[in-house]
């Protein structure tokens, strides 16, 4: 799973995925696609693929709020399962392409 991986899925689902950086930063990659750590104030000293190589833990959360209707709760997801849903393999079921 890469940075790309994560900005797409973010984008098509209108979400925004957050997760610790080895300092104690937060990166937040938002429902644009745009990676931002809100806490640098120059420069980093790191890369963020590199990062979100060692990450375990993730919150995805809506990027939208909707006054007035149910809303889904920000979602605790391990890299296992954030990788398979950003992979196409969350819970959908594989298209078959033979004829029966």
């Amino acid at each position: 799973m890469k940075l790309s991986d994560l900005r797409r899925h973010t984008v098509k689902k209108s979400v925004r995925i957050r997760f610790q950086l080895g300092n104690g930063m937060e990166c937040i990659i938002n429902e644009h696609g745009i990676a931002q750590v809100p806490q640098l104030s120059m420069p980093p000293e790191f890369n963020l693929e590199a990062e979100l190589a060692g990450a375990r833990n993730f919150i995805v959360e809506p990027a939208v709020v909707v006054k007035g209707s149910k809303q889904p709760r920000p979602e605790s997801l391990s890299r296992d399962q954030l990788a398979a849903i950003v992979s196409g393999s969350g819970g959908e079921p594989a298209h078959d392409d033979h004829d029966e």
